[in-house]
């Protein structure tokens, strides 16, 4: 079930760039043309008034690593249609107008109470049955109170996700502390129509005399997003407009939607208590520095709804749930440092400010597309896309075991040609690269392959080795392959340590 307190559908743009492995993902759900057909392509940045007229071309680096080079512009209110959609088709349709008022983890299954929520059933529920709600499955360690259009409805569930904002309701109930800080510039965002000089294929960034803005393209005739710096205090629409047209020459016909914010860098003390999770906004929220706050929440509830389908499924013991926290808050940790340097590098007010970002931009138009074109070039643009990504065995500083000594484990696996159709069927494979190798012997019957595919022609995988797959498409484990086969011990210890698998 999917609730939301919203009367209907998002309507306003919001987050607009979908990154390459977002793309990835919706591809293997089926997904991926509609966004390429009706969104707008993205191949790089350029920065006007910069030495170097091409800019930085980040897709050309990605080339060859990921199906979906480049940037896609797409709104989030259409992001969040297709998605709806897709619920509805299969059953599930989205119900608005539902909103969360408490919840209770029941004591047998976890010793784990949000804060202020006494024990026993929660009160005020009506006693309309669950089963009708929740297709026959109403036993769960979690019982939640929801208010509906047609009163409130009493819900248990196997597990409950707050997927429910910066301010989730969820979060809050727990008691979890939403650690970080909250800037004090604000910042300004524009959908406008008819904005001159706004490239059709690449974001763009404009810099004045105190301010700091990037531009999107949104589609044709100058329709683009506007997100810029307006300075420390909170503008009205026009005063902030005007500041946008005076400062940094921006020159359009109309406005469709203006919000000023201010950037929060904040992380949930815990993405897991008990039979809660947390996701997206309500784990994590940053600057809108590159475009990374969607596509890192879609990768959240992508990489929860696989294990969780992995626990249902009885494949993987409950312990695997663990893998959720251990891997997700380290990715929203390095976001958060990564886009709170940077937007303390930009956002800063004041002219000296704005005159160090000027000469910055002169020193990234040469350096920039220079460093593209050494071997750090695509490990950054994989970097941007976010299928670069790695989730770690073991803690930094111990020991992997031998299983994850392959650089490939804990990367997702490079797509290619040959494997596209394998990886987007969302199960765990064995796959070789190269060679033909044995089925060990202890690999439980839920494990497909081997799949034998032709060697990887950018050499990213071995010739001589048989990879563990996860349905997200990330390495599990890898093993070396002698005489066609692996040692069945070092199968036996991957499958024992890797989430628990059965």
């Amino acid at each position: 079930m999917v609730i939301d307190p919203k009367p209907g559908p998002t309507r306003e743009s919001r987050a607009i760039v979908v990154q390459a492995r977002s793309m990835e993902i919706l591809d293997q759900l089926g997904l991926a043309q509609p966004v390429l057909q009706d969104g707008q392509s993205a191949a790089g940045l350029r920065l006007r008034g910069g030495r170097d007229p091409a800019g930085i071309e980040f897709a050309a680096r990605q080339q060859g690593w990921t199906p979906f080079p480049g940037a896609q512009i797409f709104e989030q209110s259409r992001t969040e249609a297709l998605l709806g959609e897709t619920l509805a088709t299969e059953g599930r349709p989205v119900l608005f107008g539902h909103r969360l008022i408490s919840f209770e983890v029941q004591a047998a299954e976890s010793a784990v109470r949000p804060e202020g929520l006494a024990e026993g059933p929660v009160e005020g529920a009506a006693e309309r049955p669950v089963e009708a709600l929740v297709d026959g499955h109403a036993e769960g360690p979690v019982e939640a109170l929801v208010e509906g259009p047609d009163g409130p409805l009493r819900i248990r569930c196997r597990w409950l996700i707050g997927a429910d904002g910066a301010s989730s309701p969820v979060r809050h109930q727990l008691g979890l502390d939403f650690e970080g800080v909250t800037d004090d510039a604000a910042f300004c965002v524009a959908d406008l129509r008819g904005v001159e000089d706004a490239p059709p294929d690449a974001l763009s960034v404009r810099l004045g005399q105190e301010r700091f803005a990037l531009l999107f393209p949104l589609g044709p005739n100058g329709h683009a997003r506007l997100i810029w710096l307006h300075g420390d205090a909170h503008p009205e629409q026009e005063e902030a407009l005007a500041g946008a047209r005076e400062d940094l020459g921006i020159r359009y016909e109309r406005v469709d939607w203006f919000s000023a914010y201010r950037v929060h860098h904040r992380v949930a003390a815990e993405f897991r208590t008990g039979p809660v999770f947390l996701a997206g906004d309500a784990a994590h929220v940053h600057s809108p520095v590159g475009g990374q706050g969607m596509n890192t929440g879609l990768q959240d509830a992508h990489h929860l709804a696989n294990l969780l389908a992995d626990v249902t499924a009885g494949h993987l013991d409950e312990a695997a749930l663990d893998r959720y926290e251990d891997e997700r808050r380290p990715v929203a940790l390095t976001l958060i440092r990564a886009t709170d340097r940077a937007f303390g590098a930009i956002a800063r007010t004041g002219r000296r400010s704005a005159f160090l970002r000027r000469r910055g931009r002169d020193v990234l138009a040469v350096l920039a597309p220079r460093l593209l074109r050494t071997p750090f070039g695509p490990y950054a643009a994989g970097l941007l896309g976010q299928y670069r990504i790695r989730y770690h065995a073991v803690p930094k500083g111990q020991s992997p075991p031998r299983w994850a000594r392959d650089r490939a484990v804990g990367l997702r696996l490079p797509p290619t040609q040959e494997n596209a159709a394998a990886l987007g069927a969302m199960a765990w494979q064995l796959h070789t690269y190269g060679i033909v190798a044995a089925r060990p012997t202890s690999a439980p019957d839920w494990i497909e392959g081997p799949l034998t595919f032709p060697p990887d022609s950018l050499g990213r995988l071995h010739d001589d080795h048989l990879y563990l797959v996860r349905p997200d498409g990330y390495v599990a484990a890898s093993w070396p392959v002698h005489a066609g086969a692996v040692a069945t011990a070092d199968v036996d210890a991957a499958l024992a340590a890797y989430c628990a698998i059965r």
